[in-house]
């Protein structure tokens, strides 16, 4: 679910403000006095019409707008405003609760006045709470106690009084100062960090003007449909472009905001955060520092845009993050990350191929790997008659010839991390691996049905494959990997794919309108849904691997199976497909072969053990705010990586390191598990065919 932050930061355009440590009472006072009533304006009701024409009529799901979808919203929207239930007491909720089946009559009727009342009061909680840190920041903490903090509250209780609300808010806070004594600050600095940090949050939420607050509300509806039905504000819309045409730019790397700390949503292929594999999906921002030897400045509460903007600059110079990584849960200790920014070009987009030998039962195998970090396809170059247009397809066509002229034996197609792309790139690389045929299929809203079909006979690789995939594989590569798996064309390895089966198509509102002023925004609008040849939806349930990797996430977790409004799975007719081959018969065996293999690699132990970890980390809610034992955890984790990095570099024959030092970076990286394991079981698919 997300946060407040995450729908509407990028909408706030103002400057950002800085405060020195002796100003911060002045800051207060000024955040006070800017607190403003918000509410609808008069063209808000025809653009709330204009929404729910266009969602009655074109939506894929067809849904009635009644009491029972206005308590979803109603639920949906307090959450947006208060995930964490950190501001809201139960008195307030109890008063909410007069709005709950009446939002559906609302929306006809174009009134959002409910939701501005709601977000009023939820602007004055915020504000009390924030002066209420400051009160709390004026004696220093005791952090010898024997005190934990509970910090996951979606399901809990609401506060039912002002004390217990401060109790929550004092832990917070206790919180923050204690990760930063941990980072080696003195109470000083952590008086004037926070300070900043808390005056940021607070400036950021009443920035925020009538358009934002439509655009929380309006979310909270059309999500309530499903996850990836939502409406852009005038604002939003353009910053969204912006951002489209930039995203190239800088790390390389789509970041947004949960609660208040700045998210990494998705690494983009070819940039300087995906060649480094330093910086993950998920992974937390917290500080951001210019150069070799900058200082690192704390962006917690920062407003996205603010953030975004620190961390981007002129290719070839340095800026260093100071992140706390995901794998690792609450706990995570913060690590410092350095990339060199650069512009991510097409070419270093582009599939790329690579050999890997290896040696399976004391035979030698060499395979060909072709990484896909996207679907790509220079519609433009296309257009215009470019024979040298760059595409998917042409570019996997010719890695692929190359290969057969190195004889390997096999080739291993790897999607881990591609979110999809060109819909067309899909079917026609599929077409690379088959004789024509379907492809997919796609469910218009009206019910008709597409079939999308190959309709080249040549196939340019007919040997042995697999493809990887994981849980951050999406949308077109789901399409490429069932259709491989329907076939029975090579296997499928890895995680459970993320399950995203739907088309979306972004609509220009003030198009529709005869107004010329730009008021009225953006829809992406739910439109279609895709299905695999054997008829059944990818959407939720994605690829089920031939063979399963260990995985630490869970599907409850990420994925389109943890949003609650999310298109159900669902089943239409077959298409006519012949099986390329039939590898069912040797599953069996390959399964037993690579758990033999697994159990007794010291690489899969320990991602075995890292995921063990990571799972008991994130079902703890609650850190200790007791300094030696938050201390003693930090070392413990800390002894752990250096000993695991020298049983590492023990095995691969290295120099040991000694306490403080790190790995020369020519050294390479560490080996990639699932991907030797992979070719060791097409080894296996092999050896197992002929004998």
């Amino acid at each position: 679910m997300r946060s407040l932050l995450v729908i509407v930061l990028i909408t706030i355009a103002a400057n950002f403000y800085f405060a020195d440590n002796n100003d911060s009472k002045a800051i207060t006072a000024e955040s006070q006095d800017s607190i403003k009533v918000i509410s609808q304006e008069p063209h808000m009701a025809r653009l709330d019409e204009l929404i729910n024409t266009l969602l009655s009529r074109y939506h894929y799901k067809k849904f009635d707008l009644n009491d029972s979808l206005s308590s979803v919203i109603f639920d949906r929207y307090i959450r947006s405003l208060d995930y964490n239930r950190s501001f809201f007491y139960a008195s307030d909720i109890k008063d909410f609760d007069q709005y709950r089946f009446r939002l559906d009559d609302d929306f006809k009727d174009g009134d959002l006045n409910p939701e501005y009342k709601i977000y009023n009061i939820f602007m004055e909680r915020l504000n009390n709470r924030i002066d209420y840190v400051h009160e709390l920041l004026k004696k220093e903490f005791d952090f010898t106690k024997n005190e934990n903090f509970y910090f996951r509250r979606d399901s809990a209780d609401w506060i039912s009084s002002e004390d217990e609300m401060n109790e929550l808010w004092r832990k917070r806070v206790k919180n923050d100062a204690l990760n930063l004594i941990l980072a080696g600050k003195n109470w000083p600095s952590i008086d004037t960090l926070l300070t900043k940090r808390y005056e940021n949050y607070r400036r950021t939420f009443n920035q925020l003007n009538s358009k934002d607050v439509f655009q929380i509300a309006m979310n909270s509806y059309t999500e309530s449909i499903d996850p990836h039905t939502t409406y852009l504000s005038p604002v939003t819309t353009d910053n969204f472009k912006i951002d489209m045409a930039r995203s190239l730019e800088g790390i390389g790397a789509q970041l947004t905001t949960e609660d208040e700390y700045t998210k990494v949503a998705q690494i983009i292929a070819g940039g300087p955060a995906f060649k480094s594999n330093k910086l993950h999906n998920g992974d937390r921002i917290t500080a951001v520092a210019q150069g070799d030897d900058g200082e690192m400045v704390d962006v917690i509460g920062w407003r996205l845009n603010d953030v975004v903007q620190l961390i981007r600059g002129a290719k070839g110079t340095v800026v260093r993050l100071l992140i706390l990584p995901s794998a690792e849960g609450a706990n995570a200790v913060a690590q410092e990350i350095k990339l060199v920014r650069d512009k991510v070009k097409l070419e270093e987009m582009s599939a790329k191929r690579d050999t890997l030998d290896i040696t399976n039962d004391k035979v030698p195998f060499r395979f060909g790997v072709i990484t896909l970090p996207a679907f790509y396809s220079d519609f433009e170059g296309k257009a215009k008659g470019d024979a040298d247009y760059k595409s998917t397809t042409k570019d996997v066509k010719n890695l692929i010839e190359q290969l057969n002229k190195e004889k390997v034996d096999g080739v291993i197609i790897d999607l881990r991390n591609n979110g999809g792309g060109s819909l067309q790139e899909v079917i026609s690389l599929t077409g690379l691996f088959i004789k024509q045929g379907p492809v997919v299929q796609v469910r218009n809203a009206d019910g008709s049905i597409e079939v999308g079909k190959d309709p080249d006979p040549s196939i340019v690789y007919d040997g042995p494959m697999a493809v990887m995939v994981n849980r951050f594989s999406a949308s077109a590569s789901e399409i490429f990997t069932a259709a491989i798996q329907d076939y029975n064309r090579g296997l499928i390895i890895g995680e459970n794919t993320y399950g995203k089966g739907t088309v979306q198509n972004g609509i220009d509102l003030n198009r529709l309108v005869s107004e010329s002023e730009n008021k009225f925004g953006q829809i992406n609008l739910t439109i279609a849904k895709y299905y695999r040849i054997d008829g059944s939806s990818t959407q939720r349930v994605g690829i089920v691997p031939d063979i399963e990797f260990p995985s630490p996430i869970d599907a409850n977790d990420f994925g389109e199976s943890s949003e609650p409004s999310a298109l159900k799975w669902d089943k239409i007719n077959p298409t006519d497909y012949k099986l390329f081959e039939d590898l069912s018969s040797f599953l069996p065996k390959l399964k037993l072969l690579s758990k033999q293999r697994t159990e007794s690699d010291p690489e899969f132990d320990y991602i075995k053990e890292d995921i063990f970890e990571y799972r008991e980390s994130i079902k703890n809610n609650y850190l200790s705010l007791n300094e030696e034992i938050r201390k003693r955890e930090k070392e413990e984790l800390e002894e752990k990586r250096f000993q695991r990095e020298n049983e590492r570099r023990k095995i691969k024959g290295l120099k040991l390191l000694e306490k403080g030092e790190t790995p020369p970076e020519d050294e390479g990286d560490i080996p990639d598990a699932f991907l030797n394991e992979s070719a060791h079981i097409i080894a296996d698919l092999i050896e197992l065919s002929i004998g």
